[in-house]
């Protein structure tokens, strides 16, 4: 989970790009709500001296004694409702509408309620405002005539300032728009990252769980077969028993690192920064993988016809590797005994041919060792993956053969 991003100094940001503070003003709000009061309370005192003096400076539209009565109330009343305009604007502006038809002294609040509706408010809701701002111009201009300009001028000096004000909020309104569209924007993509991360930690934590598969198979493999061959043999000599104890004790201690490097992927937490890693063998350690085998009894006999094998690519040394730990360990389990041929050719440009070949088991071996019968399907899909083919299986000579080719490209 991802959270908004929080600026730097988000009291000069108004309340509604401050997603921490969204339901309250920020100081900036503060600021310019007490900016606006003040303005209109000031028109109001500024307009009705006006309208009231026997000398007007501004020539404002003046009514009956008792209408600026009136209306210095309304004005008043309205400024100081300014304050409620930012959470229930649509309902001010609703209240306030009737003002539009005699009010000077409210003619800057009306503004202000304007300005806020077409910021804060769906589109054709201002607009409508708007609509009858201009509507109920006429009406005005009966009640309140102007003594020096002729009614046509009055019309267009009003809506000049109504168009002034309109533009302006909807040039504020695009750009908050704008700037929660590139905020959203950026958290939609630092959330995507997130995905994309965790998704990599899992198929990084799958792939190395599957790497440990092939190597506790191969390890357990050679346990069984050493305490097979001590079971059978009670009467070996000492000093054959205290190799396969070592052997036993060295794979055991082996097989019991790697589980324990196991449990570690699995109960890693999705979140965590630290990716499990661990080195990998490649076509280099081939040779020592048929040494533990011959040290384990098995009869191991390699042809290597690998051209510039110290050009391998990694991945498909790595993945050779694996088919040949696959192949040896499925021979101790089904035909212990037999001798093993593991033959490796190709070069750059031609792929890199692996094949593993046995002869067929001959009954049940007493020492048969249990599997999940998934190493070939996950040699299957490693393959695969790496744009190769696989093939297994009894060939025609009756043993079982595993061959498998990798694309190794020209240099």
């Amino acid at each position: 989970m991802t959270s908004a991003a929080v600026p730097d100094h988000p009291w000069l940001l108004p309340g509604s790009l401050v997603p921490a503070r969204a339901a309250r003003r920020t100081p900036r709000d503060w600021f310019v709500d007490g900016v606006l009061f003040v303005a209109s309370l000031l028109w109001v005192l500024i307009a009705h001296g006006d309208v009231t003096s026997a000398t007007p400076e501004f020539g404002l539209n003046a009514g009956p004694a008792w209408l600026e009565e009136v209306d210095l109330l309304v004005g008043l009343l309205v400024s100081g409702a300014l304050w409620l305009r930012r959470r229930w604007p649509v309902g001010l502006a609703v209240a306030t509408a009737p003002l539009a038809l005699f009010s000077v002294t409210g003619g800057v609040a009306l503004l202000v309620i304007v300005f806020t509706v077409l910021v804060h408010r769906p589109l054709p809701v201002g607009l409508a405002l708007v609509a009858w701002q201009l509507l109920s111009l006429p009406v005005y201009l009966a009640v309140r005539p102007d003594p020096t300009l002729p009614v046509w001028a009055s019309a267009v000096w009003t809506g000049l300032f109504i168009c002034v004000v309109v533009a302006w909020a909807l040039f504020v309104r695009a750009r908050r728009q704008l700037v929660l569209s590139l905020r959203d924007r950026a958290e939609r993509a630092e959330a995507e990252q997130q995905l994309r991360l965790d998704q990599a930690r899992q198929l990084e934590r799958g792939r190395i769980a599957r790497e440990m598969h092939d190597v506790l198979a191969h390890r357990i493999s050679l346990l069984s077969l050493h305490a097979g061959a001590l079971e059978f043999r009670p009467d070996a000599p000492p000093e054959e028993v205290a190799r396969a104890a070592g052997v036993i004790r060295a794979s055991a201690h082996a097989a019991l690192q790697d589980l324990r490097e196991v449990i570690g992927v699995l109960r890693a937490e999705v979140g965590s920064e630290a990716t499990p890693e661990r080195p990998q063998p490649t076509l280099a350690d081939v040779p020592a993988l048929v040494a533990e085998s011959r040290d384990a009894g098995v009869r191991v006999t390699v042809v290597d016809e690998v051209i510039e094998p110290e050009a391998v690519p990694a991945a498909i040394g790595r993945s050779a590797y694996r088919i040949v730990q696959e192949g040896l360990t499925n021979a101790r389990k089904h035909a212990p005994g037999a001798v093993v041929t593991v033959r490796l050719a190709g070069g750059p440009g031609d792929g890199l041919a692996v094949e593993i070949h046995n002869p067929w088991p001959v009954g049940a071996s007493p020492t048969a060792i249990p599997g999940a019968g998934t190493g070939l399907v996950g040699i299957a899909e490693r393959v695969t993956l790496a744009g190769g083919r696989l093939e297994h299986g009894r060939d025609a000579d009756g043993g079982f053969r595993l061959t498998a080719w990798l694309p190794w490209a020209a240099r």
